[in-house]
């Protein structure tokens, strides 16, 4: 099988808050600085990959944020139309069609429609013969998916609708990327979670949950935010004694510093319970001591993807 970055698309998920969004961006980052032509698309219309670049806003187009990185911001209302025009080859008909309300209606109120376009977008990106014409042709396809059960139901609704639809093209549209998703050598998925018992658990079921009900392949998991050690056992003894007997700056110092070694210890043993549960390999992130995490901050982070 494939290694993750080798593969045409690669899906970023993790109960949210655990900082998806800047792992996307590091492994676009480095697939990028590997030669790769990489995209990295967010979903539902975020913009947190153009914050990260002090960028403007990206919106539904394909910004070269640097060298071999692209990166666009899924809208499905957008992706809707697109996908539309694809299909109707007769400019009046289109037009007619944005201009009914019986149309926008049912569009809004079919339930997993927009989640279907949008992963029918990111299957177009995907493609070396791609359906947009003035598009670009990238090597490797980067998505920062939906948080932890939501992102399960998302990557689930191709597989809903070709058996929605047990004939016809939305069926064989909706089969070809429920294909393309479940295909180990060309779609890989990483998960991403934090060095705490809540995020610890749910990736655990998480992972099972995309390996048995959707079928993917979860290459990696990627424990963010892990604080390093800074003391060993006998200095944190020492400061212990440290913090009880002096008074002043020396005190607030010591007892700084076994928070943090209780921290950076507490954080290891959730490392170890994330690797006997885990199928997948577990890859540790280090935290990031800083206010804002520019692209210079992502790029540490990528260097420690290899």
């Amino acid at each position: 099988m494939p290694e993750l970055l080798d593969k045409r698309l690669v899906i970023v998920t993790g109960k949210g808050g655990v900082g998806k969004t800047t792992v996307s961006v590091a492994l676009g980052m480095r697939a990028a600085a590997e030669g790769k032509r990489t995209i990295v698309c967010e979903v539902a219309a975020q913009e947190n990959a153009s914050r990260i670049f002090e960028h403007t806003t990206v919106g539904f187009h394909e910004v070269e944020l640097e060298e071999n990185l692209w990166a666009i911001s899924i809208d499905p209302d957008e992706s809707m139309r697109e996908y539309v025009l694809l299909q109707l080859k007769v400019r009046a008909m289109r037009d007619m069609l944005f201009r009914s309300r019986i149309f926008n209606y049912l569009a809004a109120a079919t339930p997993g429609l927009k989640e279907l376009v949008t992963i029918g977008k990111i299957w177009e990106l995907a493609q070396l013969d791609r359906k947009v014409k003035s598009g670009s042709k990238y090597d490797t396809v980067i998505v920062d998916a939906p948080a932890t059960g939501h992102g399960v139901g998302f990557l689930q609704t191709p597989r809903t609708f070709a058996n929605i639809a047990r004939v016809g093209p939305i069926h064989s549209q909706a089969k070809t990327l429920d294909n393309f998703i479940t295909d180990h050598d060309n779609t890989g998925v990483a998960i991403v979670a934090l060095p705490e018992e809540m995020p610890v658990n749910e990736t655990a079921a998480l992972e099972h949950d995309l390996v048995e009900e959707v079928g993917v392949a979860v290459d990696r998991v990627y424990l963010n935010g892990l604080y390093p050690e800074r003391f060993s056992k006998e200095e944190a003894e020492k400061l212990t004694a440290l913090a009880g007997a002096e008074e002043g700056a020396p005190k607030a110092a010591a007892r700084a510093a076994l928070s943090e070694f209780g921290r950076a210890r507490s954080q290891r043993a959730q490392l170890a319970r994330l690797r006997r549960r885990a199928q997948a390999p577990v890859k540790t992130l280090p935290f990031l001591f800083e206010p804002d995490l520019g692209p210079e901050a992502a790029r540490r982070l990528s260097r420690r993807l290899s």
